[in-house]
């Protein structure tokens, strides 16, 4: 039987390598050192003296054809024709010839591609997909993205934070958009109401009663008919119940409200990973520009550059502080909501990069 050499491989992370500036590929574990010119550009001196420099620019998450056009238009015509998208929506340019950053600064910010997102900057944000191709978002991340980076735009091109400042957006409680020192979530505060009528033709009832997390939705016969029924004592209102069941409909104009977390941290970097705490709950879902929303966030922020010591990140510098010292500094108010009593996955929910049995 002939080898098969070419097998597709359709799992996991694509191989970095064909698409890598050469100079990256030739030297890839072979760098001597790098560093942080300016806010949006990084520099790498490998073993042998070769040198590259990476220049970082902010984009949306969800593009057009014109505006990935126009992206690798400047690449091949201010760059090496290299580029890469990080985990954040943004588009770095690799160049080996140190004459080509500023031309293609330039170039990117003459396009309305702001450079910036590096070192102790606010970087973009990290959102989920919205109400453009999401099945379940009670709100629109990618819209609040865009009016919260509208205001903190000099954050973003200037390296003034005590550390690197990283946010998300999650359109539902599922929460997606992960760990950040400042997360904005919208939160369901009802139980889903049920359409009866339509539970039986729509849904498949063994996929939505395994879908919800906490075991709070089982079989009923109602007016004859087989539905669904909801414990309200057990349901946290995440939302997993509507995407396999839209009759389930848990969106509501006025129960359905953002909540600000802060604290979140994925990096093993001087202290261990941290979950993310709330400090703000409540704000209104308040589309196009979601004014609230930003308030509370800039708030938070402002207060974090003032009082921040150098290198500590928003879980270190409240660690520091303490929790009542932030809600007087922040000027937000503390209530019964934001006490962490729930101990529901005590014994197996893993906080730190420890391995536990």
């Amino acid at each position: 039987m002939a080898e098969r050499t070419h097998e597709t491989i359709e799992s996991g992370t694509p191989d970095p390598m064909p698409y890598m500036h050469p100079v990256m590929k030739n030297n890839y574990g072979k760098w001597v050192y790098h560093s942080h010119p300016k806010p949006g550009v990084l520099y790498h001196r490998a073993e042998n003296g070769d040198q590259v420099w990476t220049v970082k620019a902010g984009t949306q998450r969800q593009m057009d054809h014109y505006t990935i056009r126009k992206l690798a238009d400047i690449a091949d015509q201010f760059a090496d024709g290299y580029v890469r998208f990080t985990t954040r929506s943004n588009i770095e340019y690799m160049v080996s010839d140190q004459a080509k950053v500023e031309p293609l600064i330039k170039a990117l910010s003459d396009n309305g591609f702001p450079v910036g997102g590096t070192a102790n900057s606010v970087s973009m944000i990290a959102h989920t997909q919205g109400w453009l191709h999401c099945d379940i978002p009670g709100t629109d991340a990618s819209g609040a993205v865009k009016a919260l980076m509208d205001d903190l735009y000099s954050e973003f091109v200037n390296c003034e934070m005590p550390n690197r400042v990283k946010l998300s957006t999650s359109c539902c409680e599922i929460n997606c958009g992960g760990q950040a020192d400042i997360a904005i979530v919208i939160q369901h505060t009802k139980p889903p109401k049920i359409n009866h009528d339509l539970v039986a033709n729509v849904c498949e009832r063994p996929t939505v009663v395994a879908r919800c997390p906490v075991a709070a939705i089982r079989p009923a016969l109602v007016n004859g008919k087989p539905s669904l029924e909801v414990d309200e004592k057990k349901c946290i209102c995440c939302g997993a119940c509507f995407p396999p069941c839209p009759p389930m409909q848990i969106n509501d104009p006025e129960h359905s409200k953002f909540a600000i977390w802060v604290g979140g941290k994925n990096s093993n970097a001087r202290s261990k990973p941290t979950f993310h705490k709330l400090v703000a709950a409540g704000i209104p879902n308040n589309p196009p520009r979601w004014p609230e929303v930003s308030e509370v966030v800039k708030k938070i922020l402002s207060t974090y550059k003032a009082d921040g010591r150098p290198w500590e990140r928003v879980s270190d510098w409240i660690d520091r502080i303490g929790w009542p010292a932030f809600f007087e500094k922040t000027g937000l108010p503390f209530t019964k909501y934001h006490i962490d009593n729930w101990r529901g996955g005590r014994s197996t929910l893993n906080a730190s990069t420890h391995i536990r049995f």
